[in-house]
């Protein structure tokens, strides 16, 4: 079941298009990737979609309503986790989530069992009582998740979360998007700069540059877009000039690089076999040190689609 339907979804702020004819769904439990360089759309997609801006064309709807005509109703479905913060740094993490709970109308026991829920997840149950102020920036990051999930959401957006934080912070951050999918098959909306976190994350995603849609769909759907050229890294003792050219004969290797005791390939997927190579460097008496193969990641198929890298 798709629980976001977006369709032709477009934007202009004054005589600039900021979005242009955006269209995509989201099934219902996914995690989902909205990715693309700062500028691209991203915040702009997102306010549309949370009622906070009105496109100049298109429509969504949320969970079966549409947000242009039954605000409220989608807004029920949401937590967002805004790029800003928003906390009270004078108040303690726990103020922090009974004021959020309470705009929810959470009370009582559930209001103190869904603050316990949320500092565990994101790892801050030993801070509750310390104030906000004292926080790391990731730490703070932390507890604006914990404060969008009081009212359990269907739909938890999350708009660039790991911005300016520490490595550890971060990983809380990706085992809460795993933990609240997984128990309560919340689904995620991810939108970040960063490709190998969307890799790491996200089942199905949206490329976005410019405004307009680059690619969309799983991963493996969206890397298959591109020439499915495969990287092998290699590390040979006993390499000369002659056995660097018998490699670059071999049906399938596209390109060949070598520094020293490395050797680097981009081969065809479907044409490449490795036992040819293995073969000339056994005639050659090479030794091999180690191998990798590895497919091409999302910011290669950005770079190749778009023709510039993700963060330009």
């Amino acid at each position: 079941m798709d629980i976001i339907e977006i369709k032709n979804i477009s934007k202009k702020f004054d005589d600039k298009v900021v979005l242009d004819d955006i269209s995509f769904t989201v099934e219902e439990g996914d995690v989902f990737g909205l990715i693309g360089p700062n500028g691209a759309g991203k915040s702009t997609l997102i306010n549309i979609m949370t009622g906070l801006l009105d496109p100049n064309n298109g429509s969504i709807s949320i969970g079966g309503f549409d947000v242009g005509k039954e605000t409220l109703k989608a807004k029920e479905f949401f937590g967002l986790v805004p790029q800003e913060l928003a906390l009270m740094e004078a108040v303690s993490a726990n103020d922090n989530l009974e004021f959020f709970g309470s705009l929810y109308g959470l009370k009582g026991k559930v209001l103190k069992d869904r603050i316990g829920y949320a500092l565990e997840i994101t790892g801050l149950s030993e801070k509750r009582k310390d104030k906000v102020k004292k926080f790391s920036g990731g730490m703070k990051r932390r507890l604006n998740l914990a404060a969008a999930i009081m009212h359990n959401p269907k739909i938890l957006i999350l708009d660039e979360p790991t911005v300016g934080i520490d490595p550890q912070s971060r990983n809380h951050i990706f085992q809460f998007i795993k933990g609240v999918n997984k128990d309560r098959n919340t689904t995620v909306i991810y939108t970040s700069h960063y490709m190998e976190e969307v890799e790491y994350l996200c089942n199905n995603i949206f490329i976005i540059d410019e405004g307009k849609e680059v690619a969309y769909g799983s991963k493996n759907s969206v890397k298959s877009m591109i020439n499915r050229n495969n990287k092998v890294h290699l590390r040979v003792e006993n390499l000369n000039t002659d056995l660097i050219d018998s490699i670059r004969a071999i049906n399938g290797v596209v390109d060949c690089e070598n520094s020293h005791e490395e050797i680097d390939l981009l081969v065809e997927e479907n044409n490449f076999k490795l036992e040819p190579l293995l073969k000339i460097l056994e005639s050659n008496h090479s030794t091999i040190k180690s191998i990798n193969v590895a497919e091409p990641n999302l910011e290669e198929v950005f770079l190749a689609l778009t023709g510039k890298k993700l963060r330009d």
